[in-house]
């Protein structure tokens, strides 16, 4: 390993960069989470429990029969990320991919029929391992929170439920979702990540993280150094990686190979293995090399974390949706609640894409309750989706008499609203009145009458009696010469 290693530093760093946004806490728990020895994964159930102190706390349960998720898995998983950074913002819950995509993701040419079923397998792996995290919020209040990484897998099969996978949709735990919300990520080289392997995906990771960390406080390169127990490296980065008890086997038969990589690549400019002065076994201290500079630089110096991709409305529309519908349909038509796995079937799918492009998503569930109603009213026993496409006419129909209900009833409502408004203004107004003639002065009020008397003096007796109501005119007249009534648009902004 020597002369390539030798070589390659000789080479200039990488320029280039294809950024990776990680979750801070989901990385802590991806290195314990996923076991990189692919024989002894399936065999490991117990709990994996990391970090005495509360606020660091992570305790990791696999699946009793699936076992310790394994590097394929970390595979599956890297390569979601990615694709999950790639839909930009704002920060979405789900993430959907094709069979042939997630084989270019994690490097494979394509998916045969034993490669697939290892791919539901990952997936169910990363699925129902459940986690409970322990960390401080951001009003210093201690939070334990617990959940599955991917909380809900939706699987599309071509006919049958033994047919190979062709597409998935996956929600993400809320806690992420929220925590990358409130911009609480590491940025990665992806680029980088690509020409590693898993441990040296797991390793790079991790330490970019630490670095950086350290960095910050430090911003000084020479002095930049982080020492770890290699027993830690392995059970809280490495997902319990067998520790081994020579340094010769160390570097030989398990991490060499991945840390010369990580030279090679000119993220470390060195590494150090020696024994453990405060404990029996050994600690590995990293220097990190110009690589790492160079994306510290730009990922956080240059502020560029925000400058992403915007593929989200794409696969939404292709995919998340369509298979959200069709495992709804499944799910109203054997009247089972939503589970937090479905196989759904790619017929189904294609369907739920006409549908919704005929009736807009938001309207799929209420069409989907109303069709098999319908069916169930002549004892059609639909078992896909394509059998609820006869109601869609008179669903439509129905909508549009609905709609147009709706807006005549909220036109009248509107109208006698209005209505009721004025009534008010004008009850408002005959009191206003009475108020301010109740606070004019005897004498002015004598004077008003005494002329109106005078203006009818000498009139019949009809016209005489209507003296009276021209006092009252007059008083009216003469209260609103002096303060104006407000008009009614001026009342209305007025009001509390």
């Amino acid at each position: 390993m020597a002369a390539p290693a030798a070589q390659s530093r000789t080479q200039a760093p990488p320029e280039k960069s294809d950024k990776l946004y990680m979750e801070n806490t989901l990385l802590r728990v991806a290195g314990a989470l996923f076991s990189h020895d692919a024989k002894r994964a399936s065999t490991r159930t117990d709990l994996i429990e990391l970090n005495k102190e509360f606020d660091k706390r992570i305790i990791i349960r696999p699946d009793p029969k699936l076992g310790q998720p394994g590097p394929l898995a970390h595979k599956v998983f890297v390569a979601l990320m990615k694709k999950y950074s790639d839909y930009g913002t704002p920060v979405q819950n789900q993430i959907s991919f094709t069979q042939r995509e997630l084989a270019r993701l994690i490097g494979r040419a394509d998916f045969g029929g034993k490669d697939s079923e290892a791919l539901s397998r990952a997936l169910h792996e990363i699925h129902y391992a459940f986690i409970r995290a322990c960390f401080k919020n951001g009003k210093g209040k201690y939070v334990e929170d617990s959940f599955n990484v991917f909380s809900r897998l939706i699987i599309e099969r071509r006919a049958l439920a033994t047919d190979p996978v062709e597409a998935c949709t996956i929600t993400i735990a809320d806690p992420i979702v929220a925590s990358l919300r409130d911009d609480h990520f590491t940025c990665l080289n992806y680029f980088l990540m690509q020409r590693l392997g898993t441990i040296g995906q797991a390793l790079y990771m991790r330490l970019f993280f630490h670095l950086a960390t350290l960095y910050e406080t430090s911003k000084s390169r020479r002095q930049l150094l982080l020492t770890k127990q290699y027993e830690d490296i392995c059970n809280e980065w490495l997902g319990g990686l067998k520790v081994l008890d020579r340094k010769s086997k160390i570097l030989g038969e398990q991490l060499g190979r991945h840390l010369e990589q990580l030279k090679g690549a000119h993220f470390l400019a060195s590494f150090a293995i020696d024994k453990a002065k405060t404990r029996a076994g050994f600690t590995i201290t990293f220097r990190p090399g110009p690589a790492f500079f160079i994306d510290y630089d730009r990922y956080y110096r240059r502020k560029l974390q925000g400058n992403l991709q915007f593929e989200y409305h794409g696969d939404r529309r292709d995919l998340h949706e369509p298979m959200q519908i069709a495992a709804m349909f499944m799910a109203k038509r054997t009247g089972k609640a939503h589970d937090t796995v479905a196989d759904v079937l790619s017929t189904d799918v294609e369907v739920a894409r006409e549908l919704i492009s005929e009736l807009g998503f938001q309207q799929l569930p209420k069409f989907l309750d109303y069709a098999l109603r319908c069916a169930k009213k002549t004892k059609f026993d639909v078992q896909r989706l394509a059998g609820l496409r006869q109601y869609v006419a008179s669903f439509r129909e129905i909508t549009t008499k609905e709609v147009a209900t709706s807006k005549q009833r909220a036109a009248d409502q509107e109208g006698a609203a209005r209505q009721l408004e004025r009534d008010t203004y004008e009850r408002w107004c005959e009191t206003e009145i009475r108020r301010r003639m109740a606070a004019l002065p005897a004498a002015e009020r004598a004077q008003v009458e005494a002329a109106e008397r005078a203006r009818h003096a000498g009139a019949g007796p009809l016209q005489g009696s209507l003296a009276g109501i021209g006092v009252q005119i007059a008083l009216r007249k003469l209260i609103n010469q002096r303060q104006p009534l407000p008009t009614f648009e001026a009342w209305k902004q007025e009001r509390p």
